[in-house]
């Protein structure tokens, strides 16, 4: 397998989840790019699999080349669309500014890894590709999921915010009137699509919306 994204595929998408509330979203966020023809990296950290297990009834190994299988087979992926790597896996291209250059979002961000990226911590995979976003001018959205924000939390927001990253909360709105609990997820997958570029059709955009009344 070679280290370089594959031609037949749109651009790359590195996502990863770590253990903060919230899996579902970045669950949500992997399918959606899969079905719009993305190749997508994945990283799920050792707190993420315990938060999918506690809130979902997915599951999901932790060896890197069965969870691409099972995240495959789960969101309708083509063979190879779906790359997963491990926590120390320092040859996967994300680790070198040299690699495939890959916009990243880390949904669900936990507060310990918002402090570990906004400290340049790198002390694994996922810190170290988010390094790497920021030292190549890359785009990188992180989804914290925390309440309340404490001024350490707020203070690495404020950081990693003036080096051109993107902080986008977990925070739904309720103007497109949601309905079940996958609007409200799908609010926030549509924030970060807006973030990368990416055309949608999940949720109305301002001013879009349509009136009550019709």
């Amino acid at each position: 397998m070679t280290d370089r994204a594959d031609a037949s595929f749109k651009k790359p998408i590195t996502v990863a989840l770590t253990g903060a509330s919230g899996a579902q979203y970045g669950l949500r966020l992997i399918d959606v790019l899969v079905a719009a023809g993305h190749e997508v990296w994945v990283m799920i950290s050792k707190a993420a699999h315990m938060v999918i297990a506690t809130e979902t009834d997915i599951e999901l190994p932790a060896q890197p080349q069965r969870l691409a299988e099972a995240l495959s087979e789960r969101s309708g992926a083509q063979p190879g669309q779906i790359r997963c790597f491990g926590r120390e896996d320092w040859m996967a291209p994300v680790a070198s500014g040299s690699g495939a250059p890959s916009t990243m979002v880390v949904c669900p961000c936990s507060t310990g890894t918002l402090s570990a990226v906004a400290t340049g911590a790198s002390n694994n995979l996922i810190e170290r590709a988010a390094d790497v976003a920021i030292k190549e001018r890359r785009t990188l959205v992180l989804v914290p999921r925390e309440s309340p924000f404490s001024p350490i939390h707020l203070e690495h927001m404020l950081t990693l915010s003036r080096l051109g990253v993107v902080i986008l909360p977990a925070a739904p709105g309720f103007y497109h009137c949601p309905q079940t609990i996958d609007d409200l997820i799908d609010f926030i997958v549509a924030r970060i699509l807006n973030q990368l570029g990416i055309e949608h059709s999940l949720v109305p955009r301002w001013g879009e919306v349509g009136d009550k009344d019709e």
